[in-house]
């Protein structure tokens, strides 16, 4: 097979028709409605929700401002439980919050939350927890639940991987008090930058409604301190294109994790994650975790040989939060608290995915995974 010559990333944004989205200027340029909740908002928020199966959702300019405005929507304070694994926005929310983040560990296998490490993390200023379901994979959330109803604790879920993913036919955005989207250029669904929370009753959605458009209520009437994080036109007029192909989006990522699946089950030294029983996937990302003594090559080794075959990998996620030297002086960062973190970390290598992505660049990644391990 020859080989490919040009550069592969590990995601890339997947584009409707040219023609689609110029149209869709024209509207907006006509209008002359660019922002402040216009007409293409409006049809966007309704579609959205009733696609991805929830009751309330309220759109931002990207997720970051969503996991900001999610902590001030439910007035969290003091403490909150968190994972270490994940991208630094999840922890940074917290910061912009005055929030202290405490980290616990992650379940090996599914890099999410560990459940069973929650409790003995809990304290009198403990407020709520933070899990990410992390590359798409459901945390636990009937146990994670379970451990807030017992102790009082709001759970906000970072569900900026899980584009449509659902557990026995239920969305995952069901779950928690609220739910956080990304829609980033480099998530499976695009809105260029954006995001996007998920509520379960109107009032709440009211009150996000209010934060994220500087607290107004009406022309002269504020009553809340919000801040700039809504949609623009934009934005949102891209959403609605991406909603009429995503279903053949997310069909193609389907076709290219199973090849990878197929032509790395018997290559030692790189596991792959399996689904879940019950679980329809997005595959956002496609990790592989490389162990060293047997694959005979370092993850870090693997990435630099990828990149220098034109094959852009990431180590998600590399460094932890809780090494970063904002967060690495907290008690639940120090070295040898989050083992099974520390491991992941070490070891991961999320791999191209994406629609555009052809057989024959899977199967051009998969010959150098294969070859020249030593």
């Amino acid at each position: 097979m020859s080989k490919e010559t040009k550069t592969t990333y590990v995601t890339q944004p997947a584009l409707p028709p040219l023609e689609e989205f110029v149209e869709s200027l024209k509207t907006i340029w006509e209008s002359r409605i660019l922002t402040n909740k216009g007409p293409f908002h409006k049809r966007f928020e309704k579609e959205l929700a009733d696609y991805l199966g929830v009751k309330f959702i309220s759109l931002t300019a990207n997720g970051t401002l969503a996991l900001v405005t999610a902590l001030q929507a439910l007035r969290i304070t003091g403490e909150v439980i968190t994972t270490p694994y994940s991208f630094v926005a999840t922890t940074h929310s917290l910061w912009w919050n005055n929030i202290k983040p405490v980290f616990v560990d992650i379940d090996p296998e599914t890099c999410n939350l560990d459940p069973g490490r929650i409790e003995a993390a809990i304290t009198p200023h403990t407020t709520a927890i933070l899990p990410v379901h992390v590359y798409g994979n459901p945390c636990d959330v009937n146990q994670i639940q379970e451990i807030a109803g017992i102790y009082g604790l709001k759970v906000i879920y970072d569900a900026c991987h899980t584009f449509g993913v659902t557990m026995d036919g239920v969305p995952v955005l069901n779950f928690g008090d609220l739910s956080v989207m990304s829609f980033h250029a480099t998530k499976t669904f695009s809105t260029f930058e954006g995001g996007a929370i998920v509520c379960h009753d109107e009032a709440m959605k009211k009150r996000i409604d209010f934060l994220i458009n500087f607290g107004f209520a009406g022309e002269t009437t504020v009553v809340a301190p919000g801040i700039n994080s809504k949609m623009n036109e934009v934005q949102a007029a891209m959403g609605l294109l991406q909603l009429r192909h995503i279903d053949g989006y997310l069909a193609r990522r389907r076709q290219i994790v199973s090849l990878y699946r197929e032509r790395l089950t018997k290559v030692p030294g790189l596991r792959m994650m399996q689904d879940m029983p019950g679980v329809k996937h997005c595959y956002t990302y496609f990790p592989v975790f490389v162990n060293e003594g047997e694959y005979g090559m370092s993850r870090d080794a693997l990435y630099e040989k990828l990149k220098q075959n034109g094959i852009y990998c990431r180590r998600y996620f590399y460094p932890l939060i809780s090494q970063f030297p904002m967060y690495r002086g907290l008690e639940s960062a120090q070295p040898g608290r989050l083992p099974a973190a520390e491991k992941a970390t070490g070891e991961v290598l999320c791999l191209p995915v994406y629609p555009d992505l052809t057989d024959a660049t899977v199967e051009h990644i998969v010959e150098l995974l294969q070859r020249d391990r030593t």
